[in-house]
C-alpha cells in the first residue's frame, strides 16, 4: 500500500534529511538544455521542485520569469535563503493539480516519479493544460522499475510514451547520455511539445 504522500510526509523528509533525490545542484542534462535556451523572457514552471537547483541555475543565467511550486514550504524557504531576491510571488506553496496559469516551458525533475502512479494520467493532462500552445515539457524520468510502495516510482519508455502521446508530440525520449554517475543508464531525457 502506498503511503500518504501529503505535505506533512514531504516536510518530514526534508526535516529528517531523507532527500535521496536531492543531488545538491542542477542536474547535468537539464543544465545542458538550459544552456541552449536563447529567450530569457519565457515563462518557466518547475513543479514539485524540491530545493529547486534548476530554478537557481535559471535565475543565475538571467531567467527571471521562473515559477516554483511545491507541496512543502521547507524547500521553498531553502531556495529563498539561497536567492534572497527571488520573488516570493513566484514561490508557490501549494498543490500542482490546483495551480492555474500558462507557461512556455515546464521542467520535470523528480516530480513525476514522486507521485502515486495512479495520478500519472492526471499529471499529463495538467501539464497539457498549463502549457501554452507549442509549450514544452522537458526534463528527466527514471527508466527502471523502482519502488511500488513509496517514491521514487519507476517506469519505462514504452509506458511513458503510451500516457504522454495523446497530449504531446514526443520530440525526444531517450536515455540521457550526460546523467550524473549514480544515475547513469537510469534516466530518460524527455522533450515534449504540447499537441
Amino acid at each position: 500500500m502506498i503511503e500518504s504522500l501529503n505535505e506533512n510526509y514531504w516536510t518530514q523528509r526534508y526535516e529528517n534529511n531523507q532527500v535521496g533525490w536531492d543531488i545538491g545542484h542542477v542536474s547535468t542534462p537539464i543544465k545542458d538544455y538550459i544552456d541552449q535556451l536563447t529567450d530569457n523572457d519565457i515563462k518557466i514552471l518547475i513543479p514539485g521542485a524540491g530545493n529547486a537547483y534548476e530554478a537557481e541555475y535559471l535565475w543565475s543565467q538571467g531567467f527571471k520569469n521562473v515559477w516554483v511550486i511545491d507541496l512543502s514550504k521547507t524547500p521553498l524557504q531553502n531556495l529563498r535563503s539561497r536567492i534572497p531576491d527571488f520573488p516570493a510571488s513566484q514561490l508557490i506553496h501549494g498543490n500542482f493539480f490546483e495551480h492555474h496559469s500558462q507557461y512556455d516551458l515546464i521542467i520535470e525533475q523528480t516530480f513525476f516519479c514522486a507521485l502515486n502512479p495512479i495520478m500519472r494520467t492526471d499529471y499529463v493532462a495538467k501539464m497539457h493544460e498549463l502549457l501554452v500552445n507549442g509549450g514544452k515539457l522537458v526534463g528527466l524520468m527514471f527508466k527502471i522499475p523502482l519502488n511500488t510502495t513509496h517514491p521514487p516510482f519507476g517506469g519505462n519508455e514504452e509506458r511513458y510514451r503510451s500516457i504522454f502521446s495523446p497530449y504531446f508530440k514526443i520530440e525526444i525520449m531517450e536515455e540521457a547520455y550526460n546523467s550524473i554517475p549514480p544515475r547513469m543508464g537510469n534516466e530518460l531525457f524527455v522533450k515534449m511539445v504540447k499537441a
